[in-house]
């Protein structure tokens, strides 16, 4: 509804006493109110966008770019000219047909085709042998209980990638020192990839679709190190969430921070999850909301141990079940910090866990006692921690995510194998920068 009225409130109406409130209604937005219902809207006008395949600018290196930028086509980083040429080498790595659509994207309600995945994939600097990847991220993407419509909200929260299978060492992912720093071709290009398609397929532009109130940048893939996982007889998050280990899957979910908990020191669990415990624990605060509140048991708690730490809590015989369980037993916070966080930072007038407990809306933990003190978990059950081993191997440090709950619920697909795609036929000339769409 590109011509639809508003009439807005001045300034923002949290901050803003009755009193405040009441002007600003009554002498501003009534009046704009009374003249939307009179007056005739704007005409609306719609842009035609042009097809998958039409040539849309010809020119060389720095003028495609001046293209793409001006034309709020890139994250304002030099892009490769995805020609014709470039498109179908991505094609050759999938069988899947050019024209297939994966799903609508909101908030633009555009298609998601796997031709449109090549030509943002070129664009990012992938290689054409991550086209599996990119088709199953694009999958994830399209999932409904991933909520991509939610990319653009207020806490400017962006997707975590997290890869597993051999195709982690197939394409040279880093799983190692640095994984979350750039530098790395496939961890970076991937991950910039799916900043480009949220942009350029869903929609979501600075100034526009894009609301965060300060943002943040796209991350580079998290690949988990599986060598590490299968010495300690544990699971990787691909068989956590659902798929075999060993299939090729990617996970994403949307994080609002992080923090890097470093030096956690000792030579025994009991020792060392308390660091844990408490690194989760300092991550949350109106996020709970998607516990208790507005999600309703969807908030899942990301932690990315070092392998060392990993290696130090297994050889003490502990499961992975073991350790989500120290955090839902012991990541906790006293019911009465529970309720006035949901209280007072989600603007609602009262909250009582007891009596949502009493109409079966919650789990009992979250009242087992009229003790205010009482300590109660930051999720529905041990379950909902994910856990995913990689980082330098020689340092006894970890990750913690805070998660952005139903907002960015985490989803995994499984990336298909390579198959030869049909041979497609190409009109571009030699060394000519052509930009498709």
């Amino acid at each position: 509804m590109p011509n639809i009225p508003v009439a807005a409130v001045p300034g923002h109406t949290g901050v803003q006493s009755k009193e405040e409130l009441r002007r600003n209604i009554l002498e501003v937005t009534l009046d704009n109110v009374v003249r939307n219902l009179i007056g005739a809207p704007a005409e609306a006008t719609e842009e035609a966008e042009p097809g998958a395949r039409d040539i849309v600018f010809r020119g060389g290196f720095d003028e495609v770019n001046r293209y793409f930028y001006d034309n709020e086509l890139s994250d304002g980083l030099p892009i490769v000219p995805p020609t014709r040429e470039r498109v179908e080498a991505f094609l050759k790595h999938t069988g899947r047909s050019p024209d297939e659509v994966l799903g609508i994207l909101l908030p633009d309600n555009r298609a998601a085709s796997v031709w449109s995945i090549a030509v943002n994939g070129v664009m990012a600097g992938c290689r054409p042998e991550y086209m599996p990847v990119l088709v199953a991220l694009v999958e994830a993407m399209a999932d409904p209980y991933y909520g991509v419509e939610h990319s653009g909200n207020t806490p400017g929260g962006e997707t975590l990638i997290v890869l597993n299978g051999p195709i982690i060492k197939a394409l040279g992912f880093n799983y190692t020192q640095g994984v979350m720093r750039d530098g790395i071709l496939p961890n970076t290009s991937v991950g910039r990839f799916w900043r480009l398609y949220l942009r350029n397929v869903a929609g979501f532009l600075p100034h526009k679709n894009d609301k965060a109130t300060f943002g943040n940048t796209w991350r580079v893939v998290v690949a988990e190190n599986e060598d590490v996982v299968r010495e300690l007889g544990w699971e990787p998050l691909s068989a956590d969430m659902g798929y075999t280990a060993g299939d090729d899957t990617v996970t994403i979910s949307r994080m609002t921070g992080g923090n890097h908990i470093s030096s956690i020191s000792g030579s025994t669990p009991e020792e060392m999850m308390p660091y844990l415990a408490d690194a989760v624990v300092r991550q949350y605060s109106w996020q709970i909301m998607f516990t208790v509140g507005q999600g309703m048991g969807t908030l899942r708690p990301l932690v990315l141990l070092g392998p060392i730490i990993a290696r130090t809590i297994a050889s003490w015989g502990w499961s992975k079940e073991q350790l989500k369980r120290y955090l839902f037993d012991h990541a906790r916070m006293p019911a009465h910090e529970y309720e006035r966080i949901l209280r007072d930072w989600t603007v609602k007038p009262t909250w009582n866990l007891e009596e949502e407990v009493r109409l079966g809306r919650v789990p009992k933990v979250f009242f087992e006692s009229g003790d205010p003190d009482r300590m109660v978990p930051l999720v529905w059950e041990p379950d909902d921690y994910m856990i995913v081993v990689t980082g330098d191997p020689a340092r006894n440090s970890a990750y913690v995510f805070a998660h952005n709950g139903v907002l960015g619920y985490p989803v995994t697909k499984k990336i298909d194998t390579p198959r030869p795609a049909a041979k497609t036929r190409s009109s571009q000339k030699k060394g000519e920068h052509v930009a498709a769409s």
